[in-house]
């Protein structure tokens, strides 16, 4: 074995030792003021559910925006799913988002189509055959409960809704981890736990679920390991944990 197949191999066996998330001593700066990372270390396990919860500024976009690849470490490496993302050059960050689901605050629908479109839309682009939509789309409706309203414009929805089909199309390519960013921000009470609740389903099926989340109530509630952020660094990890009053 060459000395690169082996420094190959040890790199591999870290990162299947350390989770499908492993954030390993990454710092990331913008051009002015401090650090929006300092030395983040972060493990996350194949079929977790992680809340990242801090106050503004205190790095949660950061992270997730490195985890997607929208952003590279300044130092340190970040490796999702064996992905040295500091190593993915431009043209691979396609492929490797395949694999990924994510759903935002602001839900981010295509608001000149139907919901069927609407999830059908990632299916078109890892280039699923029509024939495969056709039959995955209404499933994965059915399982976020809007399988009366495919053909639904998504104006027409209620904010609940909206972000039910934002997650369908998260859900639809069958992701390994899903990322949700401020979830429930646009989201009344009732609402927001009922996304919670279909969060908390996916992540039994298997997928790793991370949340990033000011809402204290929900995780407090669920109970779930809890990272909590402040100014750049990880200041508590813990299992079954609480959002922490700020000091």
């Amino acid at each position: 074995m060459t000395g690169k197949e082996l420094r190959r191999r040890r790199r591999e066996q870290m990162i299947e030792e350390n989770g499908v998330i492993y954030l390993d001593n990454v710092s990331k700066s913008y051009s002015k003021g401090a650090p929006a990372l300092n030395g983040v270390t972060l493990s996350i396990g194949k079929g977790e559910f992680v809340f990242i919860v801090g106050d503004s500024g205190s790095g949660k976009s950061t992270l997730i925006k490195l985890l997607l690849r929208e952003l590279t470490a300044t130092s340190g490496n970040v490796y999702v799913m064996g992905n040295d993302l500091t190593r993915l050059r431009h043209s691979q960050i396609p492929k490797f988002r395949r694999n990924l689901g994510v759903v935002f605050q602001d839900f981010r629908l295509l608001n000149d189509r139907n919901v069927y479109e609407n999830v059908a839309f990632a299916q078109r682009i890892v280039e699923t055959p029509g024939k495969v939509i056709r039959r995955n789309v209404p499933a994965i409706l059915a399982t976020v409960g809007l399988a009366g309203k495919y053909k639904a414009k998504t104006t027409q929805l209620s904010g609940g809704e909206q972000q039910r089909v934002a997650l369908a199309r998260a859900l639809v390519n069958n992701p390994s981890i899903l990322l949700a960013d401020e979830p429930t921000g646009n989201l009344d009470p009732k609402n927001s736990w009922e996304i919670m609740k279909l969060l908390e389903e996916i992540n039994e099926s298997g997928t790793t679920v991370v949340v990033v989340t000011h809402n204290r109530e929900i995780v407090n509630a669920m109970r779930k390991r809890v990272v909590t952020m402040k100014k750049g660094v990880i200041v508590n990890d813990e299992e079954g944990g609480e959002y922490l009053d700020e000091d």
